[in-house]
């Protein structure tokens, strides 16, 4: 937890907050905080500044914060992903919130298990969980935007171009395709498929929606492994 990331309920009065279960086991046991003390941290949605250890009573943390800057800026870049195995998607939407991605679509895909759309890990708010995971590590307050959705033709055919907006349309998928830009500053929005790639019919659906297909070398990596190679690849990190 590199950012003490507070949420407008846990607000008291006067710019005093307590900390929920996990936040005080931290200050207490890893950062070993005492009163007076501080740490950096955030309000969800909002602005950062360093938080003063208040009072630690009965294992329960107060703390004195009051937002003094911006968070840093995130990278114009939207994601399309199938979804992914239900014990990585975990790990992939810490990593896509932890690299600044604002806006992720989660589709459905013929190689996408069918099983996997009934995992208690679509929760909302274990999804959510996660995505604050990802913020505290890239000291990072702004939730992302995520959308299901379950069924693929319909997303692409009626909602896609309105969710992609203006700006390059990237489709990573293996084959001899010219390889992907680099360091682009513009929006984006990049399209990953799931192991095993996108099939012949996604891949023209979506090409007729504005992606144009993209190697990334003749490697077949694993999305988890993919996700921040092609991010750090295509986008300018500020």
């Amino acid at each position: 937890m590199n950012l003490l990331l507070l949420h407008p309920d846990q607000y008291l009065h006067d710019a005093l907050w307590r900390l929920n279960a996990r936040q005080s086991a931290h200050v207490r046991t890893v950062l070993n905080l005492a009163e007076g003390e501080q740490c950096r941290a955030g309000l969800l949605n909002g602005g950062i500044g360093m938080a003063t250890i208040k009072a630690i009573k009965n294992n329960e943390v107060t703390v004195f914060f009051k937002a003094n800057s911006k968070v840093v800026a995130a990278p114009p870049l939207s994601l399309l992903m199938a979804l992914p195995r239900p014990k990585m998607l975990k790990r992939i939407l810490i990593d896509a919130t932890s690299l600044g991605i604002k806006r992720i679509v989660l589709i459905n895909s013929w190689k996408v298990d069918k099983s996997y759309w009934q995992t208690p890990n679509l929760k909302a708010d274990l999804l959510r969980e996660k995505m604050i995971l990802g913020l505290e590590q890239a000291r990072d307050t702004c939730l992302p935007e995520l959308t299901l959705a379950p069924r693929f033709k319909p997303f692409v055919e009626d909602s896609l171009d309105e969710w992609a907006g203006s700006g390059q349309r990237l489709l990573a998928h293996p084959g001899d395709y010219p390889t992907l830009p680099c360091d682009l500053a513009e929006p984006v929005t990049l399209a990953v498929g799931p192991e095993g790639g996108w099939t012949h019919y996604e891949v023209d659906m979506l090409q007729r929606h504005g992606f144009a297909c993209h190697s990334f070398g003749a490697r077949i990596l694993r999305v988890e492994t993919a996700l921040p190679a092609l991010v750090g690849r295509i986008m300018r990190l500020p």
